[in-house]
């Protein structure tokens, strides 16, 4: 019915397409219309080609086309759609039609099923009524009623189907009239595209026209460019051939030029080879010659070396002895070593000393003698006197010298010469010259200014080691030798003072003129100060001065000399002028060579007529000279937040420049302390250098780590090493005055932090110049500000200067009384506003401009923006904050992402002031996201009969709280905790619980909307499938009520399967989402149990058919973790293992402090060691069947406290019978199509427990003998607060367990005893649950025990002992062995069948050899005559332990000669159960010899008669008559295949006696071979011996011969002869038949 309405739907659809023209034809159903066309499609002509006929003009048809193209191609397209869309209607309409047609059949079936049932019904009512079985008709009525119904319903249906059917073909009808009226648009129609695609045919032919021409053309144009090619080709072939002719040409005179230029450079490269060889063998013989000086040395050195190392160790020794002894007289042996090194090493200097003053006396005496011999050369010249009176002679000052150097005054002199005279005269003091370099900073400058300028002209070796000096090694100038002032002896000394003194008396005279006498100066110099200033040492300096004579009159003037300490560097040169009058002047050269790096101070001395004067000379090294232009920076008055800046000048008057840093006054700074080292050169003598050889170093290494650009000259890296090792001697050298600065940071205060230093506050400042540093002062607080600064320099003799700056800093006249504006918490996109008061102090009107920084523009606004504020009163402006979300983007440093923090500065511009009033806007900006997590949430399949419920998140990502709610919720969905509305804190994840429980079987996809209290929508999609299952349960939930441990309660529910017809019209069919219905039949479902659950369903799989419902049982019992029982196990063996311990061992903490300390000596730690091993590793495995779990889980039911479960329990279905399936292959189960069962199960302490055996509900009886009987006790304890009555499940009545003492009552707090037996009737274990019934619960005893069968093995395989042949009288003997396979012992009992009671009673009977064979049942054989029991067996009776063995010995003595002695051995369990039945066999012989095999001749039994008793002879004759018969069957089932031959055997043997015979072994032999032989009998062998107590066999086979006749037996016969102590004689008779079946 449904595609029908869609059907007339299509149809209306129709009718509202639009027709070409106006008139329409209207059916007769008024809800059916259908497009006709227009009058002008059935008349209208064929659609032509765009090409015109030649019959019309042009310029007519166009226009025509033009007016009449567009209408017709629109009714064309109507017309083409009315037709597709009638074809598709009338496609649509017959499959409607087949489809009501297959219905109405179908109804009218069922229609016509429900009449004959309704008949069938009528009659059973009325045969029912006449029986007057009124139930039955009753029961008929309502099914009478039921069939009415439905037929009526049936009836209905099937009118509205011959309704819908009649309509349907009515539309049909109007369908196809439409197709007819419009057959001849469709032809029309067909014949334009016919004619359409005849126009593309003639169009395609003319294209493929045009594209031929145009494919001629082209291949024209490509022969023409082929030809143009070739022609280009061949000119640029004949082109290229004459320059390959050309390059041919050019190429040989090229390579006899090449060769004559390679003959001249090989030429020249022969020569270099030979030069270069010749030059590396002079070179390698150099270094051969040089390897081998090498060696030569390090072999000198290696012995120096052990020289020294032994020396060292023979004084290393004796210092050690020494110390001893020292310490064994209570001395100081630190202070006396100290001491005597001290002494050893001035000594050695000493002695240095000494050897250095003897070559000097040696150089002295020298240089004498080769100025004694110049001055004998002078002496023949004229030379003026003047001169030789003016200076000291070379003698004279060389004995001066020799003077000073023996008084002990060469160490000023020492000092004072250069650092390169020292290291060249003095080799031999190392320490000396390293002294010097570590503490005289002028001499290092010197030397190493010397020494680079000189080592920069080297050249590098060509072979590197040939030299072991880099350099060579600075010599003095034999000039500065020559002008070495040379000092005398003490006596010429003397002289030369006397001289000096009288000298003034003779030659100084007082000048008198005019009356006046001169007195003062009598020369003045210009300049008055001879001042060399920043010299450099190496260098040479000359000055002259001028004297002028201040006298009266006419005088003289002579040169004395400069002072003692100037003479190594000052020369003077003065001409003595002669006599000088008033007024004149002479000149005077002073040269100047320093030679240290220190400032010089003295005068050079003149004498006069009128008296000596001397002119004062100065040397003065390079010196920076720093100073600040002024020492006050007074800024004045300044406006907060303005900013004035005044410089100051650090200039430097010195030639010598220094690094600088300004800084605050209560800053410190590391200052280099290398000149503190330097200047304590002063500090040492000569004596104290060994001292002082070990600090400097130490120091300078300090300095050097510290200041890079140091002039220390550091210790290499092994005097560093001796060095270091010897610190600890020394101690600290604070008292040297060698301390390091401490380096103390102070706080900046405010003051401070406004008057600041600008951007160049440390650099350099050159020798001459001057730096300016600007002085910021930037006010920020109102009030006098004070701050001092000082200058320090890394140059230690520059001074640290300071100088201050002042400053008062003056308050602006408009300010913001709160220039934090705090907005608190704010959401994005929400407007804020709050007024900000601005206040002024100014006595005039003053504009304000309010300015935001431009990254915040868009998000804080003030209005206004411009204002005015009055003299003496305040201004408030509007504050708006709308964040937005690019604030964390636009606000940039302003806003802290992390923090949420934002802090907005505002500006407000004043007018006439300089600085900007601000103030800032605190913010803390959060969203207003709520966040639902996830997302989306999926449901998945649910059936109708459940509801899933799922967990959401909502995050509140805001820093305030919010409300929320979901609203408009269908009602298929439900939101907890409060209908989904609440409040959340800010930050706050709440979890909400989402529940959909589907009303129908569909697909659903819906939305959930939560929506903040700011209106703000958040959704959450949700998707899910409704499944309709085939089969309900009848309750989906199951309540146990409280059940004790190891109790058991029982519900019961149905599986129903209510699905009988796949019509949605009559109910809702089972399907999964939009899928088929479920098909109707039976289906199977499954109970899926979780593992390890007290749930048991009975029966989890089954089938249900349509319209039944299957009894399912679900059992809940209880019980305890297995985890938690092997728990408490451990933890009571570990009590009792500690019990054990305590009692055991009492004495064991005695005995823990020694171990402790073992523990200590061997780890070195304080750690306390237990003897006692962790009790994991004494843990035994418990099982679940110990005695300790039993005890542990007993215990823990008596505490048992209470449990509460909750499963869920899946059931699967499928569709289909289990019983279809194909062998083990499962069912398809459809995940979807799945029930749930939900199971409450409350767990309680059990009312009644085992007080018995550790608690232990499982009675086990143990092994048991079958037939035995076992009695065990249960005690049994009401642990309630009420009395039970009780009662027990049935036993088995034919099972071995009984329960001898049941009991109907137990009281609260009592025990009772039960008595158990158990009794096994046969070897099996027995098992069974005796229950406890009670009110409160039930107990359930488990009752266990073993059936043991007394099973035992014997090792005689068959029954049979066979004791084989013994001579008469005599005994032997046989043993076996007797295996206990039962876990219990075994009694056991012997008994021969011989001696048993009822053997006399089968004496009455008829004897046996009167029986047949088969009929013999008597197995007791011949027995003694003297009455006594031919078999015997040792021990009779006892006791077999379990898995162990009892040999038992069993001897045959016969007394006479039989072969027949037999008895039965019986072994008799606990005296009444027979376990085996062994056979006793034997034979007794009178003589050794014994034949056997054969058939039997005579009975086994003898006869009562005694045997008379013969002569030896006639025995032998008769024993030779002794038959034996032999019968041989030859089997040939084919005679076809030959059979094997027919065999038999005879063994022949000799019987081992204790009696002495005078042969120890039988012979035997058989005759008559041939004639055997020729009848087919093979016998092997024929004769022989045989050992005693061996057998030897005889082997008979028999083949038929050809002459043999199968129906008649073939005999023969032999004589077999054994000769031992008798001879006896055996009639062989040979019996052969043919056997041809078997």
């Amino acid at each position: 019915m449904e595609e029908d309405a869609g059907l007339f739907a299509k149809v209306e659809a129709l009718d509202s397409v639009p027709l070409v023209e106006t008139e329409r034809d209207k059916l007769e159903d008024p809800g059916f219309e259908v497009a006709s066309p227009p009058p002008e499609a059935e008349d209208e002509p064929h659609v032509r080609c765009s090409r015109p006929e030649k019959g019309h003009s042009a310029t007519s048809a166009n226009k025509r086309e033009e007016k009449t193209a567009p209408r017709d191609r629109i009714q064309a397209l109507h017309l083409r759609r009315t037709l597709d869309h009638l074809e598709k209607l009338h496609r649509e309409k017959d499959v409607f039609i087949e489809k009501t047609r297959e219905e109405l059949r179908a109804c009218r079936q069922r229609a016509g099923l429900l009449t004959e049932q309704q008949d069938s019904v009528a009659a059973r009512v009325a045969t029912e009524r006449e029986a007057t079985n009124m139930a039955a008709v009753g029961r008929l009525q309502a099914l009478s009623g039921r069939l009415r119904v439905e037929l009526e319903k049936e009836q209905c249906l099937q009118a509205r189907a011959v309704a819908t059917l009649r309509d349907s073909e009515s539309a049909m009808w109007h369908i196809e009239i439409q197709e007819g009226r419009l057959e001849g648009v469709r032809k029309r129609a067909q014949e334009e595209a016919t004619s359409a695609r005849r126009c593309l045919q003639v169009q395609a032919a003319r294209r493929l026209h045009r594209e031929e021409e145009a494919l001629v053309k082209v291949e024209r144009n490509r022969l023409l460019r082929v030809r143009r090619s070739m022609y280009l080709q061949k000119e640029h072939g004949v082109r290229h051939q004459r320059l390959v002719e050309d390059a041919q040409k050019n190429h040989k005179v090229a390579v006899k030029l090449l060769k004559a230029s390679l003959g001249r450079i090989r030429e020249q490269e022969r020569k270099e080879r030979k030069e270069s060889l010749e030059h590396l063998k002079r070179r390698m013989e150099a270094v051969l010659a040089l390897k081998g000086s090498i060696a030569a040395n390090r072999e000198t050195l290696r012995k120096f070396q052990a020289w020294g190392q032994a020396k060292a160790a023979l004084a290393e020794q004796r210092a050690q002895v020494e110390k001893a002894e020292i310490l064994a007289h209570g001395g100081d042996a630190f202070k006396h070593l100290f001491h005597q090194r001290r002494y050893q090493e001035l000594e050695a200097q000493n002695r240095a000393f000494e050897e250095e003053q003897r070559l000097r006396k040696q150089e002295i005496v020298s240089r004498i003698l080769k100025e004694e011999a110049k001055e004998d050369a002078r002496k023949k010249k004229a030379c003026p006197p003047a001169k030789a009176t003016a200076r000291l002679t070379l003698r004279d000052k060389a004995w001066s010298y020799v003077a000073h150097i023996c008084e002990g005054k060469a160490t000023a002199a020492m000092t004072c010469c250069p650092l390169q005279l020292q290291e060249i005269d003095s080799p031999a003091h190392p320490r000396t010259s390293r002294l010097v370099e570590a503490v005289s900073s002028e001499s290092v400058q010197g030397g190493s200014g010397n020494v680079t300028g000189k080592s920069g002209m080297l050249a590098e070796p060509e072979i590197p080691g040939l030299w072991s000096e880099d350099c060579d090694s600075y010599q003095v100038p034999k000039e500065d030798m020559d002008q070495k002032p040379v000092r005398g002896t003490k006596v010429d000394k003397d002289i030369l003072a006397r001289t000096v003194e009288q000298l003034p008396s003779r030659i100084v005279h007082k000048q008198v003129a005019s009356g006046h006498s001169f007195k003062g100066q009598p020369f003045h110099s210009k300049p008055k100060l001879i001042h060399f200033k920043d010299f450099d040492i190496g260098k040479v300096y000359k000055k002259k001065i001028r004297l002028v004579n201040a006298t009266y009159m006419i005088n003289y003037c002579k040169l004395v000399g400069v002072e003692e300490h100037l003479k190594d560097f000052v020369h003077i040169d003065f001409d003595p002028p002669g006599p000088m009058s008033a007024g004149m002047s002479c000149e005077v050269l002073v040269t100047f060579k320093p030679m240290i790096n220190k400032d010089l101070e003295g005068n050079v001395s003149f004498l006069a007529q009128t008296g000596g004067f001397s002119i004062p000379l100065k040397c003065s090294t390079k010196k920076c000279s720093v100073s600040l232009d002024k020492e006050l920076v007074d800024f004045g008055s300044c406006v907060v937040g303005e900013t004035a800046s005044q410089a100051i000048t650090l200039t430097n008057i010195g030639s010598l420049g220094t690094r600088f840093r300004f800084l605050r006054a209560s800053e410190s700074c590391e200052v280099d302390t290398s000149p503190l080292a330097l200047n304590t050169s002063d500090l040492f003598t000569y004596k104290d250098k060994g001292f002082y050889d070990k600090i400097v170093p130490s120091f300078s290494e300090g300095q050097k780590d510290g200041d890079e650009s140091s002039p220390l000259d550091t210790p290499s890296p092994k005097e560093s090493g001796k060095l270091g090792s010897k610190e600890p001697e020394v101690g600290p050298v604070e008292s040297e005055g060698m301390t390091v600065p401490t380096i103390t940071a102070l706080p900046v205060g405010e003051d401070q932090a406004e008057i600041s230093l600008g951007e160049v506050t440390e650099g350099d400042i050159s020798p001459f110049s001057s730096i300016r540093v600007p002085i910021i002062f930037t006010p920020v607080i109102p009030g006098a500000v004070h701050t001092r600064f000082k200058v320090m320099f890394k140059n230690q003799q520059c001074p640290t200067l300071c100088f201050r700056a002042v400053g008062v800093a003056m308050d602006v006249p408009v300010w913001v009384p709160k220039p934090q504006v705090d907005l608190k918490i704010c959401m994005y996109d929400r407007l804020y506003q709050d007024s900000v008061l601005v206040r002024t102090r100014s006595k005039a009107t003053l504009r304000l401009t309010f300015e935001v920084c431009k990254e915040l523009r868009a998000h804080i606004e003030l209005l206004p923006e411009t204002g005015y504020i009055q003299a003496l009163s305040s201004y408030s402006v509007q504050l708006k904050f709308l964040p937005r979300h690019s604030l964390p983007e636009d606000a940039g440093k302003y806003f802290d992402k992390e923090t949420r923090v934002l802090e907005a500065p505002v500006t407000i511009q004043v007018s006439d002031q300089i600085k900007p009033v601000g103030f800032t806007v605190h913010a803390i900006v959060t969203t207003s996201d709520l966040e639902l997590k996830p997302p989306e949430v999926d449901f998945g399949y649910c059936t109708i009969y459940e509801a899933i419920r799922t967990q959401v998140s909502l995050c509140n990502h805001s820093l305030l709280p919010q409300e929320f709610g979901f609203v408009g919720l269908p009602k298929f969905v439900d939101i907890q905790p409060n209908d989904g509305f609440g409040t959340i804190l800010p930050l706050e994840t709440l979890h909400l619980d989402v529940t959909f429980q589907p009303s129908e079987a569909k697909e659903y996809d819906f939305e959930l909307l939560c929506k903040s209290e700011i209106s703000r929508c958040f959704r959450l999609t949700c998707r899910a499938v409704g499944v309709h299952p085939p089969l309900d349960l009848s309750h989906h939930q199951i309540k146990f009520a409280a059940t004790s441990l190891y109790g058991t309660s029982v519900a019961t529910l149905y599986v129903i399967n209510s699905h009988l017809s796949t019509s949605p019209l009559t109910h809702s069919v089972p399907r999964i989402g939009s899928e088929d219905a479920s098909p109707v039949g039976p289906t199977t479902f499954e109970f899926l149990l979780p593992p390890d659950s007290p749930i048991t369903i009975s029966p989890s799989v089954g089938t249900v058919l349509p319209g039944k419902k299957c009894l399912v049982q679900v059992a809940f019992q209880p019980g305890l973790s297995s985890k938690l029982v092997r728990k408490e196990a451990f933890q009571a063996l570990a009590k009792e293992l500690e019990a054990r311990k305590d009692t055991a061992t009492p004495r064991k903490d005695l005995q823990r402090p020694s171990f402790s300390r073992l523990q200590l000596q061997d780890r070195g730690q304080l750690v306390q060691a237990s003897p006692r091993q962790p009790l994991e590793l004494q843990k035994p495995d418990v099982n679940s069947s110990s005695d300790e779990y039993l005890a542990a889980q007993a215990a823990l039911a008596r505490s048992f406290q209470g449990k509460f479960d909750k499963f869920v329990v899946p059931c699967v279905l499928a569709s289909g019978d289990i019983k279809d399936r194909k062998g083990m292959e499962p069912l398809s189960f459809s995940p979807h199509n799945t029930l749930f069962l939900e199971l409450w199960c409350p767990a309680v302490a059990p009312a009644i427990v085992v007080t018995s055996d550790k608690g232990k509900t499982i009675s086990n009886f143990g092994d048991i003998a079958v037939g035995h009987r076992c009695i065990k006790k249960v005690s049994i304890q009401n642990i309630s607060s009420e009395d039970l009555a009780v009662d027990f499940s049935v036993l088995n009545p034919s099972g071995p367990f009984v329960l001898l003492n049941p009991i109907r009552e137990l009281p609260a707090g009592e025990t009772r005893v039960l008595a158990l037996s158990f009794s096994p009737q046969e070897s099996v274990l027995a098992q069974e649950m005796l229950d406890i019934i009670t009110r409160r619960g039930t107990l359930s005893l488990t009752l266990m025990g073993t059936g043991v069968a007394s099973t035992i093995t014997c090792s005689i395989e068959g029954g049979v002992l066979n004791m084989g042949y013994v001579i008469a009288r005599e005994s032997v003997s046989s043993g076996f062995q007797l295996q206990n396979n039962s876990p219990l012992p075994i009694k056991f009992s012997m008994r021969l069948d011989s001696l048993s009671n009822g053997r006399t009673e089968g004496r009455q009977q008829v004897p046996q050899f009167l029986a047949s064979r088969d009929q013999r049942t008597d197995i007791v054989g011949t027995q003694n005559l003297s009455g006594q029991s031919v078999f015997s067996v040792v021990p009779v009776e006892g006791i077999l332990e379990p898995s162990r063995a009892q040999d038992f010995t069993v001897t045959f003595s016969p007394d006479h000669e039989s072969l027949y002695f037999s008895d039965q051995l019986q072994v008799t369990l606990f005296d009444k159960m027979l376990s085996h039945q062994i056979l006793l066999k034997g034979a007794a012989r009178e003589h050794m010899m014994f034949v056997e095999g054969g058939d039997p001749l005579d009975v086994p039994v003898e006869s009562l008669t005694m045997t008379p008793t013969l002569a030896l002879e006639r025995r032998e004759e008769a024993e030779e008559l002794k038959p034996i018969l032999v019968t041989l069957n030859y089997v040939q089932l084919d005679t076809d295949t030959p059979a094997p031959p027919a065999t038999r055997e005879l063994q022949v043997g000799c019987i081992r006696t204790t009696q002495l015979t005078p042969k120890k072994s039988i012979e035997f032999s058989l005759d008559s071979i041939a004639s055997l032989q020729h009848k087919g009998f093979t016998i092997e062998p024929s004769r022989g011996a045989v050992e005693r107590g061996q057998t030897k066999t005889i082997s008979i086979s028999w083949v038929p011969p050809a002459y043999f006749d199968p129906d008649h037996p073939l005999t023969a016969s032999a004589l077999l002869q054994l000769r031992g102590d008798v001879k006896e004689t055996y009639k062989v008779l040979l019996v052969a038949q043919v056997v041809t079946s078997p």
